[in-house]
């Protein structure tokens, strides 16, 4: 998965044939960066530096399209009833890590809620290593930027009390190990020193790429895990984004796409909880005007057995789907640009605004959210979930907040025939979605680390 980065903004974890939609509503064709070193998965922005978000209405007029804001999930989500109780991630800090970061992070959040009358929240900026200077002219900076603000904005419209920390490291992941040591290390410093419950990922590498792969040689990646088993030691939640790539993913150089199902790291991983996308269909007041569907639209959501890890004991109730292999993803939130998020960024000078924007990198912090909530409601963290996710699935789904996605649709993608969204676990959505004033109840009461 990569970042295209248009002349009117982010393009992610797609094909060139992306389109940049105008305040117009001409289409222009995405452009490719010139340099190789794009992020792994990222958001996927449609719409781009638009003056003020629009109601899906207007949004379907204008660009054929919906496009949700922070209000809207939160009823769609079920979270209001949660916020009355007084559920909103108060104490608790969820930990998000991009390359480079955005030099306005914070004015951009501020703003957001200003929008939406949501109360802000202090972001803490983490520099790992010597972060250059940012650069608005820089394609890769500016997509890295863009997927932090998209970070940090859908984590705080789901969790508006939690406490905020964006890590920024200095070198830019891409594809194969690139990036990653320096993110494992900055994971891993900051879970011994005690900061973050939950940590949320939206980035990943092609489990091809990684040296030594074709020889059955997974040890490039093995080594990786250090952080993830320091988090599951410390019960701190990792979390990754199961990538825009349906079936298959791309290859080293960042464009080309696998003509066969492959999976991505870190979501593939037994220690993280893999998060796939869905595509909402709401009405302007957040209410469902059907169920939710597969994310299949200018992208699609990562899903698949890898190829490197064997089926974890946690996903054995789901092995007449995953056979011998770790399954991905493991639950799913929204992620489809047609019903994609407003997001607020001022980081690229030229294309202040607000941005339409889908990928399962926005899919993955409102799930950070999510768990952020169920710290809060347990008064400690939950932890690594998965246990308790596939026990709240197994047994009475519904009353436990897991909805199913079983439209019928799937994930295939660039030519790779993907994986049917069917009753029960599929590799298409996972368990599902969630109602979070069942789920998040659930969670915490499954959760048994103290």
């Amino acid at each position: 998965m990569h970042i295209a980065r248009t002349g009117l903004g982010l393009a992610a974890a797609t094909s060139a044939a992306a389109l940049a939609v105008t305040a117009l509503g001409t289409a222009a064709p995405a452009a490719v960066p010139h340099t190789l070193a794009v992020p792994a998965v990222a958001g996927h922005t449609l719409v781009h530096g638009v003056s003020s978000p629009l109601s899906s209405e207007q949004c379907q007029a204008k660009w054929h399209i919906n496009c949700y804001n922070p209000l809207q999930y939160r009823t769609a989500y079920d979270l209001n009833a949660l916020y009355k109780k007084g559920v909103t991630g108060k104490g608790r800090t969820i930990v998000i890590v991009d390359s480079y970061g955005s030099p306005t992070v914070q004015h951009d959040l501020d703003v957001y809620s200003r929008q939406f009358g949501l109360p802000s929240t202090k972001v803490q900026v983490v520099k790992w290593g010597h972060v250059p200077a940012f650069d608005p002219k820089n394609s890769d900076m500016t997509g890295w930027a863009g997927e932090s603000t998209l970070d940090v904005e859908m984590a705080h419209a789901v969790a508006p009390a939690a406490r905020i920390v964006l890590v920024e490291t200095a070198v830019s992941e891409t594809e194969g190990t690139t990036g990653l040591p320096e993110m494992m290390d900055a994971e891993k410093h900051l879970i011994d020193h005690g900061v973050g419950d939950v940590i949320s990922q939206s980035f990943g590498a092609t489990e091809n790429t990684f040296p030594g792969f074709d020889k059955g040689d997974f040890s490039s990646i093995k080594k990786l895990r250090y952080a993830f088993k320091d988090a599951d030691k410390k019960h701190v939640t990792v979390l990754a984004a199961s990538g825009d790539g349906g079936a298959t993913d791309l290859q080293l150089d960042g464009k080309t796409y696998y003509k066969k199902r492959v999976n991505s790291w870190p979501s593939s991983d037994p220690l993280v909880t893999s998060i796939g996308g869905t595509q909402l269909h709401l009405n302007d007041k957040g209410q469902r005007v059907k169920p939710d569907s597969v994310y299949n639209d200018y992208g699609s959501g990562g899903g698949g057995q890898s190829h490197v890890f064997t089926r974890p004991s946690f996903q054995n109730g789901v092995k007449k789907v995953v056979g011998a292999r770790r399954g991905t993803p493991d639950v799913s939130m929204a992620a489809a640009v047609n019903g994609g998020a407003w997001i607020y960024s001022s980081y690229d000078p030229t294309a202040v605004g607000w941005d339409v924007t889908g990928g399962t990198s926005e899919a993955t912090p409102l799930f950070a959210g999510i768990v952020a909530l169920a710290d809060q409601a347990a008064g400690h963290r939950v932890g690594n979930i998965q246990q308790a996710l596939y026990g709240l699935y197994a047994h009475h789904a519904k009353s436990n907040g897991v909805v199913d996605v079983n439209d019928g649709t799937d994930n295939s993608y660039e030519g790779v025939t993907g994986y049917k969204a069917v009753n029960g676990y599929d590799l298409a959505t996972g368990v599902g979605t969630v109602d979070a004033l069942r789920f998040v109840p659930a969670l915490a009461k499954a959760s048994r680390h103290g």
